[in-house]
């Protein structure tokens, strides 16, 4: 038998595999892993075909075709009121979980330390450690999930490397106000730490609430990294298509990394995509259409002892089960998936130390008669 270290601490099975599989073998219906079962646009389809035809197979440049990256600087300029050079800054990547692990890696080093806010999307822990780094988490507390900034600047060492934000987050649905992002600000000002802001929702937002992206704010500009998802925006999560936007300073020693694990992303989706963003309504029309996927949900759940916490942002919701059961959220999810028939995902893998919150993290990016199926079950409880 061969000997090695394994470099990452939690060798698990991921818990949205675990639940997908439960759900698969209960029959249950699968509102855990967050993808949506309804597909993407027709007109995006039918564009993708279109460029297949043309041939256009074979390698786009590294960082991705200039076309693309034009566009995305319009529309990070227009969203934004900030102006990156598409040549320089802004890079297309196999997917956000690529962009984030591949940032990770151009920027940790052994004995560096990643401050995390959990719960927290469960790529970030073992991507640090592969990186030799340590996460410094910083936990959120139901019901409201505020940050202790106090407990923050306490984090913060000389060690401190990078900070991970992600707004809105998954998996609880909060999305960053505009004072929270200013003092976020104001604390790292001064330091030379990088903050890695995962944006992938950034257009599902809700109760005209507003996304405030990290590039908008001047003194974090030059040290953000921003990360996005076309497969989270149009409904594709299995395209694996995003792009990340930094400072040139930054971009650089990205492409560095870049170059050497995935060089260059498929080419037909991004001739298709460079010309489907040109219509911004494409996405500025997302809130709506998913708020009413949310309400619709809460609606029918009206009456339930499931407490429903609506999600602010992202297509995930929480639900509090308090009210009906005391045991541990693993155990109250598989509970409810093969007593009840709808699968969830706990939140306390999504925690270093776990958590003693009795709430389970639904998806609502499923069509109306899916949702509606799923609340008249959960109303059972």
């Amino acid at each position: 038998m061969i000997n090695y270290q394994p470099k990452v601490s939690n060798s698990e099975t991921s818990i949205f595999s675990v639940m997908s599989a439960l759900s698969n073998k209960c029959n249950a219906i699968n509102l855990g892993q967050g993808f949506p079962n309804f597909d993407c646009s027709k007109e995006l389809k039918d564009l993708i075909s279109q460029y297949i035809g043309k041939g256009k197979n074979q390698y786009c440049p590294m960082p991705g075709l200039m076309e693309l990256r034009t566009v995305l600087a319009n529309k990070v300029h227009s969203l934004y009121n900030q102006s990156f050079d598409p040549s320089k800054e802004i890079t297309i990547t196999a997917g956000a979980t690529q962009a984030l692990f591949t940032a990770i890696s151009a920027f940790i080093s052994q004995g560096d330390e990643v401050i995390i806010f959990e719960p927290a999307y469960d790529s970030y822990r073992p991507s640090v450690e592969i990186a030799g780094g340590e996460v410094r988490p910083i936990t959120l507390k139901a019901p409201d999930y505020a940050i202790d900034w106090n407990e923050f600047k306490k984090a913060i060492n000389s060690k401190t490397k990078m900070v991970i934000l992600n707004t809105p987050q998954n998996p609880i649905g909060k999305v960053m106000s505009d004072e929270e992002m200013k003092m976020l600000s104001s604390i790292l000002t001064g330091t030379n730490i990088i903050l890695l802001s995962d944006e992938v929702y950034e257009h599902l937002v809700y109760d005209n609430m507003k996304h405030h992206s990290a590039l908008s704010y001047p003194d974090l500009r030059e040290r953000t990294i921003a990360v996005y998802s076309f497969g989270k925006t149009f409904h594709s999560t299995g395209w694996k298509m995003g792009y990340c936007v930094a400072d040139e300073n930054l971009m650089k020693e990205f492409r560095n990394i870049h170059q050497w694990n995935v060089y260059s992303v498929n080419s037909f989706l991004q001739y298709a995509l460079a010309d489907y963003l040109k219509e911004p309504n494409h996405y500025l029309d997302l809130p709506k259409f998913y708020q009413e996927k949310r309400d619709f949900f809460n609606q029918k759940m009206a009456g339930s002892k499931l407490k429903v916490i609506p999600s602010k942002g992202t297509y995930f919701q929480l639900i509090d089960y308090s009210a009906v059961s005391n045991a541990s959220d693993r155990e109250f999810a598989n509970w409810m998936c093969e007593t009840h028939g709808v699968a969830s995902i706990p939140l306390s893998p999504f925690y270093t130390e776990g958590s003693n919150d009795k709430v389970v993290r639904l998806c609502f990016a499923k069509t109306t008669d899916i949702l509606e199926q799923a609340a008249l079950k959960l109303k059972k409880i």
